[in-house]
């Protein structure tokens, strides 16, 4: 398969990529190398890793990242209840040392998080690693193992090396900088908004029976709210939104009501000052620019 293959059975999903990030997917696919997606948030990263899962028939094993994100949560921890128990079920039996010891530190008392998971599937699945910037810089040593040799370690029973390789897509909002020894161990894309022939086709896709001059407005207008200056860009996601917003308000055309206009604004601005500063008379400015 080609990129431009790959691009092309994205798209038939509703995912329009552009080339840069068709390559990328590719070259992750065909080289097993994990892929760091970088863009702000809204452009559509952690779309990519559920579109792949969706090309290949595969599960998408996800984690979220956060601040205060560790092993236990993302790799594996034990499973004390279990433990405790066999243990006190060992002592009523006469039974202890090392023999009870082995028992309980096995596969059987292991709890599987997302990262360890992923590599323990019998079909490859997609792993995806979202926002692994909002993480705290120590967990990334927790990734490098995994991200090189698609291996974990349990020091309590060995290494656990991966039945068949995801697919790793990680995301970064840009919240803050990577390691670069996170960054060696990927290929990597910058994701940017979309242009507006893109999101024209990206909503048509998403949004197969919207009048083909209110798509075109809804595009224009939101490439040039963009240009405004928002506490929380818009992104594709909320174009959707907004499409729907629009119909469910039965407007055709962005200049018959500006009230109507107004109101659907609540699918696109996120935020009470974004909401405050597009006033009625700045969003009809900006809704005549995109006729």
């Amino acid at each position: 398969m080609t990129w431009r293959d790959l691009q092309t059975q994205m798209a038939k999903t509703g995912y329009v990529a552009s080339d840069d990030l068709s390559v990328a997917l590719h070259l992750a696919i065909s080289l097993g190398r994990p892929l760091l997606l970088e863009g702000a948030a809204g452009v559509g990263k952690t779309e990519v890793a559920r579109t792949l899962a969706e090309l290949r028939s595969t599960e998408l094993v996800r984690l979220q990242c956060y601040e205060g994100l560790d092993a236990a949560q993302a790799i594996y921890e034990w499973n004390y209840q279990r433990q405790l128990l066999a243990i006190r079920a060992a002592a009523e039996d006469g039974e202890t040392g090392a023999a009870v010891e082995n028992r309980i530190f096995s596969r059987e008392y292991l709890l599987e998080r997302p990262l360890l998971a992923a590599i323990t599937k019998d079909t490859p699945p997609v792993l995806l690693i979202d926002e692994v910037d909002r993480a705290d810089e120590e967990f990334e040593a927790y990734l490098l193992e995994i991200l090189s040799d698609f291996q974990i370690t349990v020091p309590e029973i060995g290494t656990i090396e991966a039945k068949s390789r995801p697919i790793v897509i990680l995301t970064c909002n840009g919240t803050r900088d990577l390691s670069d020894a996170l960054r060696r161990r990927c290929l990597y894309t910058y994701v940017e908004y979309p242009d507006a022939a893109t999101e024209l086709a990206i909503l048509n896709a998403r949004k197969p029976g919207l009048n083909q001059r209110l798509a075109q407005q809804i595009i224009g207008f939101v490439q040039k709210l963009r240009e405004e200056e928002l506490e929380k860009v818009p992104g594709i996601a909320e174009t959707l939104d907004f499409a729907a917003a629009l119909s469910g308000l039965g407007l055709s055309d962005l200049s018959e009501d500006p009230a109507a206009l107004q109101h659907a604004l609540v699918a696109l601005l996120k935020t009470q000052s974004d909401q405050a500063s597009i006033t009625t008379e700045i969003a009809q400015r900006i809704a005549g620019k995109a006729a």
